[in-house]
């Protein structure tokens, strides 16, 4: 593999956490970290060829379904990243953190260097993917277009240490044994009861995810646990990153390469291009979607991704449900990630943006309406609310599946008809 290697190794700050407010705000980026690398991972997958007649051999369909596969391995465990995270998070007394910026995340919001982008699979793609999953120590450029934005910096000299403050972290490893080193600082200053103050049964764990390395965070040796799976799937245990995310990508741009050296006219991705329905807020400039049917396929795209985090953000407030209705949340989950938007994603690629764009097609933004818009703190209205919104998008996907081309949909809403109904019969159970 050609390397983007530089000469000398950057040296690493320590991270400071003297307050619990500082491991908070710490754990909150490394949310949104998991969370934005699992939409940069998916928006990769969306974006890939699906057939024959998009200009692939059988052979180069071939890789690019194992392709694909390695993907979504990555992104279910970018998932479980994010899950032990929020069980972190629970367990020294915070709420889940699923809200993020929009994309593209510039290094205003992170450290200098950190910047979380949607980019279509392919080369550029995977050198930006090797470079944020990188092991701690070793030093990379990041991929061709990501040149660090204007840094943000502290308007005064010092803290007074009441509000949390960002730092400089280098890393996804970093971050977190930054996080590590901070609880554990923590619990000898103050003892482990006193840091580890959110209640047992509020820690997610179930088999319905399929995630053995889930456990419950509890004290200081089960948050080390997690916290190890997460920097060992991500960048690999300390000088063995062969089976690790960096690892896996580090595999990928060496298949690409090699088929693009046999075939320079092999494209594995169609022409996608992140598009809006309408711009966020907090985002300056973006591409704004002109085809009608586009636009709506989009909006329902943008809708399962939210009521996908209102069922997380529920499942993970865990409080008040029974045991059924946990599950009950973690199936839909489930099952909303892995029937509808896994489905919808390439349904949505392979749509024009509109006549400004030409032989473009539309990639999903992920945007976020506004911030928390997904937490839902009042059990019994929350369960109303949660179905209330799958039955608006069942019945926009059964609207759209009528469309000549959009049949797939169809079967979609057949999938949201079935979870409404799980949902409803679950809900109704809650007394508020």
């Amino acid at each position: 593999m050609s390397s983007n290697v530089m000469s000398d190794p950057p040296t690493e700050p320590v991270l400071m956490v003297e307050t619990r407010e500082e491991l908070v705000y710490l754990l909150g980026q490394a949310c949104e970290i998991e969370h934005g690398l699992m939409c940069e991972y998916l928006y990769a997958q969306f974006s890939l060829k699906r057939g024959l007649d998009e200009g692939l051999t059988e052979a180069q369909l071939a890789r690019v379904q194992a392709w694909e596969k390695a993907l979504i391995s990555v992104i279910k465990q970018e998932m479980l990243h994010l899950a032990l995270a929020t069980n972190i998070l629970t367990a020294i007394g915070a709420a889940p953190h699923f809200e993020r910026p929009n994309f593209p995340i510039l290094s205003r919001w992170y450290p200098e260097g950190v910047q979380i982008a949607l980019v279509p699979f392919g080369e550029r793609a995977l050198r930006h993917f090797i470079y944020l999953e990188r092991p701690e120590g070793m030093a990379l450029d990041d991929a061709a277009g990501f040149a660090a934005a204007q840094h943000a910096q502290p308007l005064t000299a010092g803290g007074t240490g009441l509000v949390a403050e960002p730092q400089e972290w280098r890393t996804v490893g970093h971050l977190y044994r930054g996080i590590e080193a901070g609880l554990a600082n923590l619990c000898a200053r103050y003892g482990e009861d006193a840091v580890f103050i959110g209640p047992t049964r509020a820690q997610a764990v179930t088999d319905i995810f399929e995630w053995p390395e889930l456990i419950a965070v509890t004290d200081l040796a089960s948050a080390g646990r997690a916290i190890e799976t997460i920097v060992e799937q991500g960048e690999g245990a300390r000088g063995d990153w062969i089976k690790s995310h960096f690892g896996t990508f580090v595999g990928i741009l060496e298949d690409l390469l090699a088929e693009q050296a046999a075939d320079p006219a092999f494209t594995p991705a169609r022409p996608v291009k992140p598009a809006f329905v309408r711009l966020p807020p907090d985002v300056e400039a973006g591409t704004l979607i002109e085809d009608p049917t586009t636009a709506q396929v989009a909006d329902l795209a943008t809708g399962l991704y939210e009521v996908t985090l209102q069922v997380l953000s529920r499942y993970y407030i865990h409080h008040g449900e029974n045991a059924a209705e946990f599950n009950a949340l973690a199936r839909t989950a489930k099952h909303l990630m892995n029937w509808v938007m896994r489905e919808l994603g390439p349904v949505l690629t392979a749509l024009p943006v509109g006549s400004s764009h030409p032989a473009r097609t539309a990639g999903p933004t992920f945007d976020i309406a506004r911030p928390a818009i997904f937490m839902l703190p009042h059990q019994d209205a929350a369960w109303k609310i949660i179905k209330e919104r799958i039955d608006a998008l069942q019945q926009a996907c059964a609207a759209l599946g009528q469309q000549a081309g959009l049949g797939a949909l169809a079967a979609l809403a057949g999938e949201l008809e079935s979870m409404s109904q799980d949902i409803g019969t679950h809900g109704s159970s809650t007394g508020g």
